[in-house]
Order: C-alpha cells, then sequence, then structure tokens
C-alpha cells in the first residue's frame, strides 16, 4: 500500500475520489432528485460532506502511525484544502440558494439559531487555516507558529460535529458516529502528547545523567 500512496498518479486520483461528491449532487439535481425540499438536501448535503472530509483530514496521521504508511502524510493537505472547499461551497449555498443574500435575515439565523452560530464560529476559524496553507505562507509564519495556529483544527473540528448535531431533527445515528470518531482522534491525539511528553522526559533525564557522570570523571 505504502508503494501505491507514493505513485505519481495518486494524488490526481485522491483528489478525483473528492470530487465525486459533488458530481453526484449535480447528477441528482438536474434529475430532481433531491426530494421535496431541494434546497435543504443541497445545503445538508454539502455540509456533511465539509465535515466529513474536516475528520478525514484529522484521521491522516493516526492512520498514518497505526498503519505504518507514511505516504499518507502526502494528502492530508489536500483533504484539508477540500474540507474548506465544501465548507465554502456549503456556506455559499446556505447564504445564496437558501437565503437569497437576504443579508438582514441571515444575521437573525447566526444570533437566534446557536447551531449556525456555532457553524459561523467554525468557517471563520477554518478560514486563517485555509490561507495559510501553501509552502510559502508556511515559510513567511515559521513552522512553530503554524503548526500553532493549524492547531485550531482541534476547535473547528468539534463545532462542526454540534454544528451537525443540533441541526438534525429526528435521526442522529450519523451525528454519534461523526461524534465517536472525533472522540477516537481526540483520544489518540492526547495519547500520542502523553507518549511524547514521556520520551522527552526520558531522554531529558538520560542526557542529564550522562552529563552528570561525564563530570564526575573528568573532576
Amino acid at each position: 500500500m505504502e508503494h501505491l500512496l507514493r505513485q505519481r498518479w495518486a494524488k490526481p486520483v485522491v483528489f478525483a475520489l473528492c470530487l465525486l461528491p459533488l458530481v453526484w449532487l449535480a447528477g441528482r439535481a438536474v434529475t430532481d432528485g433531491l426530494g421535496a425540499n431541494p434546497i435543504e438536501a443541497l445545503v445538508r448535503f454539502l455540509g456533511d460532506w465539509a465535515l466529513r472530509f474536516l475528520l478525514i483530514a484529522l484521521a491522516v496521521t493516526p492512520l498514518r502511525q497505526i498503519l505504518g504508511w507514511p505516504g499518507l502524510a502526502r494528502f492530508r493537505r489536500m483533504l484539508g484544502l477540500f474540507a474548506f472547499f465544501y465548507v465554502a461551497v456549503h456556506l455559499t449555498a446556505y447564504v445564496g440558494v437558501d437565503q437569497f443574500f437576504d443579508w438582514s435575515a441571515i444575521g437573525r439565523d447566526i444570533v437566534k439559531r446557536r447551531y449556525i452560530t456555532i457553524g459561523m464560529a467554525a468557517v471563520l476559524l477554518l478560514l486563517p487555516l485555509a490561507i495559510t496553507s501553501t509552502d510559502a505562507m508556511i515559510r513567511r509564519l515559521g513552522g512553530r507558529r503554524w503548526r500553532k495556529l493549524h492547531r485550531l483544527v482541534y476547535v473547528i473540528v468539534p463545532l462542526g460535529v454540534v454544528h451537525h448535531w443540533m441541526m438534525v431533527k429526528k435521526d442522529l445515528t450519523e451525528p454519534m458516529i461523526h461524534a465517536a470518531i472525533l472522540a477516537a482522534l481526540l483520544g489518540w491525539r492526547v495519547l500520542a502528547v502523553r507518549r511524547a511528553a514521556r520520551h522527552n522526559a526520558r531522554t531529558t533525564a538520560k542526557s542529564e545523567s550522562v552529563c552528570a557522570a561525564q563530570s564526575r570523571s573528568s573532576s
């Protein structure tokens, strides 16, 4: 599998796969297959896939380490940008198709509907991550500041899960699945940070003991 992930054609294939939900949606739209409320179906479909791509992008590092496939890291930026793309199209569908650019109505929604407030907060937090996703921006910010900024994803994805959960009125199966996946990913992250801290502590202690031994021998 690692060999396939390193192939030159792998990125174009993943890119095409990421567009399939949009192709499927377009096909349903032109054949009147979006149901009795096509606008609501459009907005929700795009939002669902935005959240799925956020979760997939967040899962790249755990899967890379668990499965031993370092080549997965090649696709993390692309998946993150596709997450932003679907978020942007989801937002555009809500603003332009659902609300017809009625900014006063949109403002009332943001204030009165808590799930929309949370969704808008997630969009605003995601925007700087998308803007700084280029190599040039990484160099400009510096690796440490860039990584610190992109830790916002651990706020954005939970906001997206909560936004979806609050929006769904009846069947909570899918929001529960998303929440379970998020909990697993965040749990893995906590364990990884703790393992790294223990490793650093052991390395520091070992280095200090070696220095102490060298100091005693030299004296």
